[in-house]
């Protein structure tokens, strides 16, 4: 499952949704419409679409999630971790500090004001740095130019994390051929036996 990331939506992600399923994957996007925030979507809907999935295929979904939409899949594998196999995210502000040093978060704020946010909210603002108990993998770049990188940068929390840094934009990431490579690759680990990603061509940590 590709999440889109704030103010996106699946059309915007349909490229390597369709990348994805070139490689025999079952791949789809959200389905929920426009990410507009906590209060455009719904955690049961989300658990729902992932069990669906996992029953179509080997019992594990891999979710990667654009900038806000790799905050929502890192939570949902923290709720559910016995259904998903893995985690990307592609520039993603989980890290502390990741409000000050986004662009986009006066906007967003304005859109997801606290007095709306719900008990049924997927984000537990006290463990956003903290990885999920799956495989976990970010990909960041000192160019992003709408968050800050260092957000975007996992410390190692368990034996099953690891960081990439690629060259491109923000807003380029799911478009960028880079990124459709590195997917290609980290897709092929298996849950159980998942190693870090190994290569002269990228920092990886």
């Amino acid at each position: 499952m590709v999440l889109p990331g704030f103010m996106g939506d699946d059309p915007y992600n349909q490229s390597l949704i369709d990348f994805l399923n070139e490689l025999g994957y079952v791949a789809t996007g959200w389905e929920m419409g426009r990410n507009l925030g906590q209060k455009s979507i719904s955690v049961d809907d989300l658990k729902r679409k992932i069990a669906q999935l996992a029953r179509s295929g080997d019992g594990h979904v891999s979710l990667v999630g654009h900038s806000l939409g790799g905050i929502y899949a890192r939570e949902i594998a923290r709720k559910a971790p016995d259904a998903v196999r893995q985690v990307i995210s592609l520039g993603s502000p989980f890290g502390e500090g990741r409000h000050d040093g986004s662009h986009a978060s006066r906007l967003y704020k304005r859109l997801n004001p606290e007095s709306a946010q719900t008990a049924d909210e997927v984000i537990t603002q006290s463990l956003l740095s903290i990885a999920p108990p799956v495989p976990t993998s970010s990909i960041y770049t000192k160019a992003d130019g709408v968050v800050n990188w260092r957000t975007a940068i996992q410390d190692d929390n368990h034996t099953q994390t690891q960081n990439i840094e690629v060259i491109g934009s923000h807003c380029g990431l799911t478009l960028n051929p880079v990124v459709w490579y590195l997917l290609a690759n980290l897709l092929l680990e298996k849950k159980d036996s998942w190693q870090r990603f190994k290569s002269p061509m990228f920092h990886c940590h």
